[in-house]
């Protein structure tokens, strides 16, 4: 599996109490995310993700930024 279905949209910045600014993760879920191997994983973890995003709020631009990227999978 390819690393395709990364959240990460290449800022990786933190400040929102340890989440990225570009796409919400922590430290330690960018590093557990890189270890996920799995197409049905990555994109469960990419749900979490885009959950975690819109609790936290901020990060509207976020799914513009991964389209660009030309990876975006849809998730319905």
């Amino acid at each position: 599996m390819s690393k395709k279905l990364s959240p990460c949209i290449d800022i990786c910045k933190y400040k929102n109490n340890s989440h990225c600014i570009g796409c919400s993760m922590t430290k330690l879920q960018k590093k557990i995310s890189k270890k996920i191997k799995k197409r049905d994983e990555k994109l469960a973890f990419l749900d979490l993700v885009i959950a975690q995003q819109k609790l936290l709020g901020g990060y509207e631009k976020w799914e513009e930024a991964f389209k660009k990227k030309k990876i975006y999978i849809s998730l319905s």
